[in-house]
């Protein structure tokens, strides 16, 4: 029995992802055939033509438990198969982002107009919807909505309810191996001396949509290896497939505000005796080894304006990066090194740069890409000034 589950998994891998004679992997040669400037002469990423396309202004893309690809656009959630084909739209109104837990249940941050005074005045506020069902025969089943300030414990007990509640949003979504999720908010209120968390924060909640407070010890006033200003993007290493689970419920953030050092932060979690489950900086990404690596995440002011941050569950754990004022995929080894491992017996001592982008609509240019994530050695991009999921492979996974 478990000859045949290998044997199917194994075709099933060549039929979706490649080998060198089936669909996919000839376009990448035919490509690099027809350009020989698409092609690396070394080790980066290969185009995977067609691009994806149709969409409008897609902001995010993730691959979900399900194998399905979920696409962020002005519609909404466009749910598609591997293969580009157009499966089902799901009308969310304001949709940035999206994430799949282990049970197969969709969260997407969005916008809510609700009457809360019930004055007939409609209030435009920041809005989790979870549902699930949502690729399956029957369409999506929504099981709730988490609705600031109303879904945020401390401003219930303090009965806090601001003017600027309606300059708050949810930015981010990351899934926990027992289905908890984070989000990340940022807002104009943050004040450290209120009951009330600031604006600023990432929110913890449980499978069932209870919040468990947020993620104490960052900053969300003063930039440093532990800020929380102006957060686009939230990601931790328990995405599909998922093949081993994190201990500890590490995260990276990425950071917007123009005052943030450092644009793209590695969060780890610690047990202080006193303060109980606090979150901190990861120091060790300071450690800028040029023996190692021409370029590191953690050189200062290295990015612009960083809109995803996505991390591969793989035994690579490769960091990716898009940064729409660069027009730019970034790449970086756990360690913060840019750059992917070198091929084995190739004689080279440094991280190989495969970052790449530029402004354009070529097949490695992108128009203010807004989301990225990694599926079984595939690299999606929401390029969203060009209305398309670009997808790359890395040259030295094509044989695979």
């Amino acid at each position: 029995m478990l000859l045949v589950f290998a044997a199917f998994a194994f075709n099933s891998c060549d039929l979706l992802f490649g080998s060198k004679k089936d669909k996919e992997t000839s376009q990448i040669f035919t490509q690099g055939h027809i350009d020989p400037h698409l092609y690396p002469t070394s080790v980066g990423y290969v185009p995977i033509q067609p691009y994806f396309t149709g969409f409008s202004n897609p902001v995010d893309v993730y691959v979900g438990f399900d194998q399905m690809v979920y696409v962020i656009d002005d519609n909404g959630v466009e749910i598609l198969d591997l293969t580009g084909t157009f499966h089902r739209n799901i009308p969310i109104y304001g949709a940035t982002d999206i994430i799949q837990d282990r049970r197969q249940h969709t969260y997407v941050c969005g916008r809510i107009k609700k009457d809360v005074n019930n004055d007939g005045i409609l209030e435009d506020l920041a809005a989790v919807y979870h549902f699930y069902n949502a690729s399956s025969a029957g369409g999506p089943i929504f099981v709730d909505t988490l609705i600031h300030p109303f879904c945020d414990a401390s401003r219930n007990t303090s009965g806090y309810r601001g003017a600027s509640d309606e300059q708050v949003f949810f930015t981010g979504l990351a899934c926990l191996a027992d289905n908890r999720i984070y989000v990340s908010r940022k807002g104009p209120n943050n004040s450290l001396t209120t009951v009330a968390l600031p604006d600023n924060s990432v929110l913890i909640f449980d499978k069932n949509g209870n919040n468990l407070g947020y993620c104490n010890g960052l900053n969300p006033i003063n930039s440093s290896l532990k800020s929380e200003l102006s957060v686009s993007a939230i990601a931790t290493a328990q995405v599909p497939p998922q093949q081993y689970v994190d201990a500890k419920d590490n995260f990276y953030i990425t950071q917007t505000d123009v005052a943030a050092e450092y644009k793209v932060l590695s969060i780890i979690e610690s047990n202080d005796p006193v303060a109980g489950i606090t979150f901190g900086e990861n120091t060790a990404l300071l450690n800028f080894d040029y023996t190692k690596a021409y370029r590191f995440l953690y050189q200062s002011y290295r990015l612009k304006n960083p809109s995803d941050v996505f991390i591969s569950p793989d035994s690579k754990g490769y960091i990716f990066v898009v940064d729409a004022t660069l027009d730019s995929l970034f790449q970086f080894t756990p360690t913060g090194f840019e750059g992917v491992n070198p091929p084995a017996n190739s004689g080279i001592t440094k991280q190989i740069l495969a970052s790449f982008g530029g402004a354009g609509n070529g097949a490695f240019q992108f128009n203010q890409p807004s989301g990225v994530c990694y599926f079984n050695k595939v690299v999606y991009v929401a390029d969203k000034g060009n209305n398309r999921i670009c997808r790359f492979k890395l040259s030295t996974d094509l044989e695979q």
